[in-house]
């Protein structure tokens, strides 16, 4: 074997050691600063606001080390705007809680549509500072998937739901949005048996419900889930930047509708079903539509007091 050979497959070596360090690292930090702190603590101690502090101080550390070590390097950006959402949303969140915001809009007793419509601008704000944030970072709009995207893309094949080969995501997307959707309400309708008389106060209450889903869709799937895929996209190949977004917004759940494993499951796999939407497809059309379709259940049941939250 010459020098230079040699000397090519070490170098080969360590950028494969590095990538692996980098992908382990990646799903390291993603579950520290998940919801998966807070769930262990407060189902065994009860209490988890002080974990948010803990989690931005672990990312801080993640963006000052990644300036001496290389494998962290890549996971900067992933890092710093993980750090932006969680300030962002504690910030909103505060300010929520002052007698401004409630004289504006009660606090959560309130009113179905006052009471979401405070949680939905909150939610947007923190979307909105996300987003600012990517672009001040040098991202541009596509990058980081705020365009509808190419709503005939192929879709991959999944064999275990029974699709074997490519089809358009304007196939695939429609038929599981509904699919994903009649499977929603009937849980919701099973769980919560609404009499025939909510029907009424549905109705009364669609456009709220439309608009509030609508805006619940965009939020989380921009903050949650496109722009951590963004900043994941040259560290991670597709299918574990996917799987690693996916649980991140899954374990999200374990408090939402459904509660407990049963909600970070099926979470989970909308959270993957919708990555690969984003990626497949570059942008956020399928992703928002599969999300909206399901959130329209979630919060008319909401409206008619049958749950008591929405993910």
């Amino acid at each position: 074997m010459s020098a230079q050979t040699r000397s090519h497959s070490i170098s080969s070596a360590l950028s494969t050691l590095a990538h692996h360090h980098s992908v382990v690292s990646a799903w390291a930090i993603m579950l520290s600063v998940s919801h998966l702190p807070d769930v262990l603590w407060r189902e065994v101690m009860g209490g988890t606001g002080w974990l948010i502090w803990p989690k931005v101080g672990l990312l801080v550390a993640v963006v000052f080390v990644s300036l001496f070590w290389a494998p962290l390097r890549p996971l900067r950006r992933f890092a710093l705007i993980l750090i932006v959402v969680f300030i962002a949303s504690e910030g909103f969140t505060y300010l929520s809680q002052t007698p401004l915001w409630q004289g504006w809009f009660g606090d959560s007793s309130a009113l179905f549509s006052s009471a979401m419509l405070s949680i939905q601008i909150q939610r947007l704000a923190v979307t909105l500072t996300i987003i600012a944030a990517l672009l001040l970072m040098g991202y541009r709009r596509h990058e980081f998937y705020l365009t509808p995207g190419q709503l005939d893309a192929p879709a991959e094949p999944v064999p275990l739901l029974g699709m074997r080969r490519p089809e358009p995501w304007t196939r695939f997307g429609r038929n599981f949005a509904l699919f994903i959707s009649l499977g929603t309400l009937i849980f919701l309708f099973i769980s919560a048996r609404p009499a025939p008389s909510a029907l009424t106060a549905v109705v009364t209450a669609l456009p709220a419900v439309l608009a509030l889903a609508s805006l619940n869709a965009f939020s989380e799937e921009m903050s949650y889930r496109a722009a951590l895929l963004g900043t994941l996209k040259d560290v991670l190949n597709p299918r574990q930047a996917v799987w690693l977004s996916a649980v991140f917004f899954g374990i999200g759940h374990y408090y939402g509708v459904p509660y407990g494993p049963v909600g970070v499951v099926m979470a989970t796999f909308l959270g993957w079903l919708m990555g690969k939407a984003i990626l497949e497809t570059k942008g956020l059309f399928w992703a928002w539509f599969v999300h909206f379709l399901q959130d329209v259940w979630i919060f008319s049941f909401m409206a008619v007091g049958y749950v008591g939250s929405a993910g």
